[in-house]
C-alpha cells in the first residue's frame, strides 16, 4: 500500500482543510495522519486503538513514519479529530472518486457490464447509550429464517476488473430504491439480485461465475478489512467510513496491476485467450 497509494493526490484533496500552523501546538503532518486513518480501516481499529497498535506494532510506525525514540504518536483525540474534519467536509465521497481516476489513469479503465449487489452490515441492537433506544438510522430486515439489525450496502461492480464505480447506503429494510443510482450508463450488460429485478425490467443475465466477483469484494470488506459491523452512530458517518473503505478495497484488488501495468495486461490477456479456447 505504500506504492499502491497515491499520497500526493489524495492528501492534496484534504490540505485545504487541514490546520495549518499558527500559535498553538502545531499540527501532526498530513500525510501521517492520512496513513494512520487507512491504517484504521486496514485493521478494523479505533480511535484509541489505532494509538495502542502504533505503540505495540513497529512496522505500523514505520508505515506511519513515526520514530518512538524521537516522537510520540498522535494521541487518540488527534486521531478522532482527524477523522471528524474529514467526515465534516464529506470528503470521503471525493477519495473515493480521486482513487478511481488515478485507476482509470493506470489502464483500469470502466467498461463492460456492471454487477450490482447488496450485504447488510450489523449494528449492535442493545440500548446501551443515554436514551436507552437503538440507533434511529438503522432498521430490522428479514433474510431467509433470519432478522438482522443495521444498514445495507449497495455497490456496484465492474464485472471485469472488479472495480467498485458507485456506492450507495441504506436502513437494512431497504431493498430496490437504488439501482438506478448505482449504474454509470455505459454498461453492456447488467447483473443484478432478485431484490433489485423488481425494479429494473430488463433481461437478466445471470451466470454464478460473473456474479462471483462481486462477492470477491465483499470478502475483501468484510473478511480481509473486518467490517461486518457499524463501528459508528447514524448513517452519515458509517457512509462516509464506507466510501473510504471502497476506495481502499479497489487500491488492494489492483495492487498487483498498479505496481506493474504491464504484467496485469499480459495475465489478462491470457485470461481472455483461455476463456475463447
Amino acid at each position: 500500500m505504500n506504492k499502491v497509494v497515491p499520497w500526493d493526490q489524495l492528501c492534496a484533496l484534504i490540505e485545504p482543510y487541514y490546520p495549518v500552523p499558527g500559535n498553538g501546538r502545531p499540527p501532526v503532518g498530513l500525510e501521517r495522519m492520512l496513513r494512520i486513518y487507512f491504517l484504521q480501516h486496514w485493521f478494523n481499529l479505533s480511535d484509541p486503538g489505532a494509538e495502542k497498535a502504533l505503540y505495540e506494532y513497529r512496522s505500523m510506525c514505520r508505515f506511519a513514519g513515526i520514530d518512538l525514540g524521537r516522537e510520540p504518536v498522535p494521541d487518540e483525540s488527534t486521531i478522532l479529530n482527524f477523522r471528524h474534519l474529514l467526515e465534516q467536509h464529506q470528503l470521503g465521497d471525493a477519495l473515493f472518486q480521486a482513487v478511481g481516476v488515478y485507476q482509470q489513469a493506470h489502464c483500469r479503465r470502466i467498461a463492460g457490464g456492471a454487477i450490482v449487489d447488496p450485504s447488510i452490515i450489523s449494528a449492535p441492537s442493545p440500548t446501551r447509550n443515554q436514551d436507552k433506544a437503538r440507533d434511529p438510522d438503522m432498521h430490522q430486515t428479514r433474510k431467509g429464517n433470519q432478522w438482522y439489525f443495521g444498514m445495507r450496502t449497495h455497490i456496484g461492480v465492474n464485472s471485469k476488473i472488479k472495480q467498485i464505480h458507485s456506492i450507495s447506503v441504506t436502513a437494512a429494510n431497504v431493498h430496490s430504491q437504488v439501482l438506478d443510482g448505482l449504474l454509470h450508463r455505459d454498461e453492456t450488460r447488467v447483473w443484478d439480485d432478485s431484490a433489485c429485478t423488481k425494479q429494473y425490467e430488463e433481461r437478466k443475465h445471470t451466470k454464478s461465475r460473473v456474479r462471483a466477483k462481486v462477492e470477491h469484494v465483499f470478502a475483501v470488506i468484510k473478511r480481509v478489512f473486518g467490517f461486518t459491523r457499524v463501528r459508528y452512530r447514524g448513517l452519515a458517518k458509517n457512509t462516509h467510513a464506507l466510501f473510504v473503505l471502497c476506495a481502499l478495497t479497489n487500491l488492494y484488488m489492483a495492487r498487483r496491476g498498479l505496481r506493474c501495468p504491464t504484467l496485469e495486461w499480459r495475465v489478462q490477456r491470457s485470461r481472455y485467450s483461455t476463456m475463447k479456447q
